[in-house]
């Protein structure tokens, strides 16, 4: 396709990618060895250790691997670890209170440069 073009390839630019594509690398074969034991990990604890702890409890059972690595998979698993405490709720809505006029009634869009100027004083 490119050579009609006239662009030039060299054939071990295409022996190389057709390589790459039939065989998996090496971090593909790290991954899925890696997810098991992820998968494993996270089961043996109750489904509630997150990516530190799993990470460290990989490093006891003999296993180097990076922080990142562990959050990537899990991520990938659709895994995640517990969350203590409640969700904070920084702002509560007050049903009474009177709400500033719409001036610009949602049109947000200025015609050209300095026309419309918007500010909030909250």
């Amino acid at each position: 396709m490119l050579t009609e073009h006239e662009c030039k390839i060299a054939p071990s630019t295409y022996y190389a990618a057709r390589k790459r594509a039939a065989e998996p690398s090496a971090r593909q074969v790290r991954d899925t060895a890696l997810k098991g034991l992820i998968r494993e990990v996270h089961e043996a604890n109750f489904r509630v250790y997150g990516a530190r702890k799993i990470r460290r409890e990989l490093h006891r059972q003999g296993h180097e691997v990076a922080r990142c690595t562990v959050e990537r998979l899990m991520r990938e698993l659709g895994i995640t670890g517990a969350v203590r405490g409640k969700k904070i709720i920084t702002t509560v809505p007050g049903g009474s209170v009177e709400r500033a006029p719409d001036l610009v009634d949602r049109k947000f869009v200025a015609p050209a440069p300095n026309r419309c100027r918007a500010a909030d004083f909250t």
